[in-house]
């Protein structure tokens, strides 16, 4: 194989706020894997909660460059468990993973989703996410992009007048991501008048490791609770299950594509919603997730509709929130020049 990186800054079209962190760029790492005439993309973006910036993830990759072009790379499977033995960070060994994935079903000229054993011809569509704003900025910002799902940012003192007034201007789905923003008290008492303005889940209330408090919600709360930062890797997975009603998996947060197949697996058998997540990737992840739809019950893939200078063709996300699907290989991720 031959490896290259490239180093993006994605252009948000409105500053992107949540409970704990606001930004208006995302910077971005792709990795390229050449092979027998093809290349395959993977993506990973700079995060500062989670420690990985643009040079810290370069710097990993480029620290195994030959070791990588000299891997006698035949599956996706083996490269990442190879990989898993290097010491990589999960967003580091996410890039490496999806553009095996893309490289692997484009030297084989399928879809991954079919070689999954997977169809497309039915899947959940993406919500669309209002970041944190004026109840004012909030409301313009649903009434720009017309959508039939959305996911509200919340983490402020007025949140319940955020969403009754989003209310009032969509009857679209809503769900609430308050980013570990809540108590468990908060949470409990709110629930009930979200439920009653059209809310479907609430997303990650509580901090990452206040399992008591998630333990108190489980029993009380009155809406279905999706775990995010609660859930980063497989081990994760099986302790959820006693606190949430789902889990929100993100390809960085496991490491690729290879963690999370395993991890929607164990989540279904254990009787959870399954939903998979992005981070203000392009269409190069996007791509990636997109493979993953028929496999879901929810997902949140709305990255490139965020951003005003994608950097690839791939998965294409309509008007009406349905998907076309690329007609290459693998991910069907091309990069823009």
């Amino acid at each position: 194989m031959v490896l290259e990186l490239s180093t993006h800054t994605l252009i948000l079209k409105h500053p992107f706020t949540i409970s704990r962190e606001s930004h208006d760029t995302q910077d971005t790492l792709i990795v390229h894997l050449s092979m027998a005439g093809k290349t395959g993309y993977g993506e990973a973006t700079s995060n500062p909660y989670y420690g990985h910036t643009l040079q810290s993830l370069l710097s990993e990759v480029k620290g195994i460059k030959d070791e990588i072009e000299n891997f006698p790379f035949s599956n996706p499977d083996d490269f990442h468990l190879w990989l898993k033995g290097k010491g990589l960070s999960s967003f580091a060994l996410c890039a490496l993973d999806l553009a095996a994935h893309d490289l692997y079903g484009k030297l084989r000229k399928k879809p991954l989703y079919e070689l999954w054993g997977t169809s497309v011809t039915s899947y959940p569509r993406t919500n669309y996410t209002i970041g944190i704003d004026t109840i004012e900025q909030m409301v313009a910002k649903m009434k720009e992009r017309p959508w039939p799902i959305y996911k509200i940012k919340l983490g402020t003192e007025e949140d319940l007048d955020i969403v009754r007034e989003l209310r009032k201007h969509s009857d679209a789905v809503f769900r609430i991501d308050a980013n570990g923003a809540w108590t468990a008290s908060q949470t409990i008492a709110i629930a009930p008048s979200l439920k009653e303005l059209g809310v479907e889940f609430i997303e990650q209330p509580l901090k990452a490791d206040d399992w008591e408090g998630m333990e108190q919600v489980a029993h009380h709360t009155v809406l279905p609770i999706i775990a995010d930062e609660s859930c980063l890797v497989e081990e994760d997975v099986r302790r959820c299950a006693l606190h949430f009603n789902g889990i929100n998996i993100k390809l960085t947060k496991c490491g690729g594509l290879t963690p999370a197949l395993r991890m929607i697996r164990a989540g279904k058998e254990l009787g959870m919603k399954i939903m998979v997540g992005c981070m203000t990737e392009s269409t190069v992840g996007i791509s990636a997730i997109g493979q993953l739809l028929p496999q879901l019950d929810y997902v949140d893939m709305d990255g490139p509709l965020l951003i005003s200078n994608d950097i690839a063709r791939g998965i294409r996300i309509c008007d009406d929130a349905s998907i076309v699907f690329p007609e290459l290989g693998g991910s069907g991720i091309e990069l823009l020049s």
